[in-house]
């Protein structure tokens, strides 16, 4: 899975004012991801408010991306749930064809045991006809697949080929790293310990503010990965504010914020997310200025 390694993004999905679908915005945003150095894409994540997303929306942004990257990347898409069976039917019934990869939150809100996340995954891993990213975000979860979880179920599928880690623990991650079958793949899924955790021996990252700064942060993934630390810090410390502004008041408000002011998209979010504040907007728009 080396189309998997280096810097990944959780596409939004942007929104006119209207609070419709904006695909012309979202082909802007895609062709600045692949006109970038961006290597991969992840479809309907977390990032791309998915949760207020209905059916059909669903599927107008798939089809978006899919035509406006024209093949010319690979493509991730989020499929999970805290419903099995729900998860399992839609792999079943899904055309995922132009996907190299799904990527599957650990089950949310029901806070299964370790034992109950294995058995979730057991049965999205036999009904994916395509590769599994496990992701593991016990922030927005209430609940932390372990290490030990992780790795029996990287040694029992064959199709369990990573897992997007965004525990914020870099030591829960070289664990993972130290105890991961040979070609799985540990991804950062937080920007702000991406780069140790490349050092240390992770594939890279599943990013948001890298869409931001694409040039950037894939530059400081790719140093990472070549294990240029001293180069790869400079572009870190660079973009380290920028990091955390962008979840200040909310993932994907700050983003979209970013977006807005380097002209791509509107800053339109769904309730109940809202827009970033007056002083946050400020202190974005000037960084993206100092970028420039």
């Amino acid at each position: 899975m080396q189309s998997l390694t280096g810097t990944g993004v959780a596409l939004v999905t942007p929104f006119k004012k209207d609070f419709s679908v904006d695909t012309d915005a979202l082909t802007k945003i895609v062709n600045y991801q692949v006109d970038n150095g961006i290597n991969y894409l992840v479809v309907l994540g977390t990032t791309a408010e998915s949760a207020t997303l209905n059916k059909d929306e669903k599927e107008l942004v798939i089809k978006t991306v899919i035509e406006a990257n024209a093949g010319r990347l690979p493509l991730v898409l989020g499929v999970g749930g805290n419903n099995t069976h729900e998860v399992t039917e839609e792999l079943k019934s899904r055309d995922l064809s132009a996907f190299t990869a799904i990527l599957s939150v650990s089950p949310y809100y029901n806070k299964p045991t370790q034992e109950g996340i294995y058995q979730h995954f057991k049965a999205v891993a036999q009904a994916s006809p395509i590769p599994v990213i496990l992701y593991n975000v016990p922030g927005r979860t209430a609940s932390n697949m372990l290490p030990a979880t992780v790795i029996r179920l990287a040694n029992d599928f064959e199709n369990i080929v990573a897992i997007k880690e965004a525990a914020g623990d870099i030591v829960q991650a070289m664990r993972l790293i130290q105890g991961a079958p040979k070609g799985f793949l540990v991804i950062s899924g937080d920007d702000m310990i991406t780069l140790p955790m490349v050092l240390a021996g992770g594939a890279g990252v599943i990013s948001v503010i890298g869409e931001g700064f694409p040039k950037q942060f894939s530059k400081m993934v790719q140093l990472g990965l070549e294990k240029k630390a001293d180069e790869a810090y400079e572009l870190h410390y660079l973009l380290a504010d920028s990091i955390d502004m962008i979840f200040e008041q909310g993932n994907p408000a700050g983003i979209k914020h970013i977006f807005k002011a380097l002209g791509l998209c509107e800053d339109v979010v769904r309730l109940p997310l809202v827009n970033v504040n007056e002083d946050l907007a400020g202190r974005l728009n000037a960084f993206v200025e100092k970028i420039r």
